[in-house]
């Protein structure tokens, strides 16, 4: 028995190794044919995808939306938050609703560096991205410096740059800064959440006259980017959308 876990064990090293440098060197396609995958999710044969066509068309985010936040909606149109406080940016796009099961690839993701969940979650948005007016300019929701040591990155970059490369869009990784810490916004009401990001963040790059679209792994109520547009536009940028992974099907209830 044991001589057999070594041997697995050793197997998986190889297989880590060589998927690495197919990844690395542009043969992935071929890397999938050799080993096919199996689906991030449920875990049948996928193929050459991340995730089976069984599960893709569960997830798919369909139905009617808000044309400002992406919150989905009976009808289209507007929400009856952004009838009442029009936020600072100018549309979202989601590619899924965060909910089982994507919130939980979302988590393995930012907390565990599951780099094939945060591969799918970057092709998903692009592919949502698609048909959307092109902006000048990706950039990303920042993470602080302790963020960065607890994590080792930023979800939200990695998300930017699968994006850039699919849609030919350039991600700036360094446009915008975020200046100050703040604890986790989870568990915080609307208000909350304003006063948590009063003064987090700063423009390090010039976006005068740009259609910026703000890249971000998960939107709740808005106020992350709303900060953020906040920033862009009194920096010159001409409109900001928001571009996330995956959006929250209903807003928080107020405390």
């Amino acid at each position: 028995m044991l001589m057999i876990m070594e041997n697995r064990d050793c197997v998986k090293r190889m297989y880590d190794r060589f998927r690495t440098v197919a990844q690395k060197t542009g043969y992935s396609s071929l890397l999938s044919r050799l080993w096919p995958s199996d689906c991030l999710l449920c875990l049948e044969p996928a193929g050459e995808r991340l995730v089976c066509d069984n599960c893709e068309r569960l997830l798919a985010n369909t139905g009617p939306r808000c044309v400002r936040c992406d919150l989905p909606l009976a009808v289209e149109g507007w929400c009856a938050e952004c009838l009442a406080n029009p936020p600072a940016y100018d549309d979202v796009l989601s590619a899924f609703d965060y909910r089982f099961p994507i919130d939980r690839l979302v988590g393995r993701f930012k907390f565990s560096a599951d780099l094939a969940a945060g591969a799918y979650l970057g092709q998903s948005l692009a592919r949502r991205a698609a048909g959307a007016p092109p902006p000048d300019l990706l950039v990303v929701s920042p993470a602080s410096v302790q963020r960065l040591r607890e994590r080792g990155f930023n979800p939200a970059l990695v998300l930017a740059r699968a994006v850039g490369r699919e849609l030919g869009i350039p991600a700036h990784g360094r446009a915008l800064a975020k200046i100050r810490h703040t604890p986790p916004q989870a568990g915080l009401d609307r208000a909350a959440r304003r006063r948590n990001l009063h003064g987090a963040f700063a423009v390090r790059e010039c976006v005068d006259g740009l259609h910026v679209a703000v890249v971000d792994d998960v939107m709740t109520t808005g106020s992350t980017l709303s900060a953020i547009a906040r920033e862009l536009r009194e920096a010159g940028a001409s409109r900001v959308s928001g571009w996330v992974a995956a959006r929250t099907p209903e807003l928080p209830k107020e405390n």
